[in-house]
């Protein structure tokens, strides 16, 4: 396995799992009586929290309804289908080299 490999890996890994929980977070916001900073669902709140404090500062919630977690879903797989996709840019330099 190349180091592009490896890093195309690892980031495919990250990338998805940072998509998984965004969309579970995306679904905990239809309990708002549910308690994050309480185990499992802290597992979840953790790694999320900070990108949504990010862009809360930038999008206000519209109607009530906070979409940051929709917007962080669609940004990370941007950022997986341009590096990683059939056609994406470690996928094509692990085939060059």
């Amino acid at each position: 396995m190349t180091g592009v490999n490896l890093t195309a890996w690892i980031l495919g890994l990250v990338l998805g799992l940072m998509i998984f929980l965004f969309i579970f977070r995306i679904i905990l916001t239809w309990y708002p009586q549910l308690d994050l900073n309480r185990f499992p669902l802290n597992v979840i709140a953790w790694p999320t929290e900070p990108f949504l404090a990010l862009l809360q500062k930038l999008i206000p919630p519209i109607g009530g309804v906070d979409i940051t977690p929709i917007i962080w879903v669609g940004i990370f797989s941007l950022l997986r289908e341009i590096l990683l996709g059939q056609q994406g840019l470690l996928t094509m330099l692990s085939r060059v080299s």
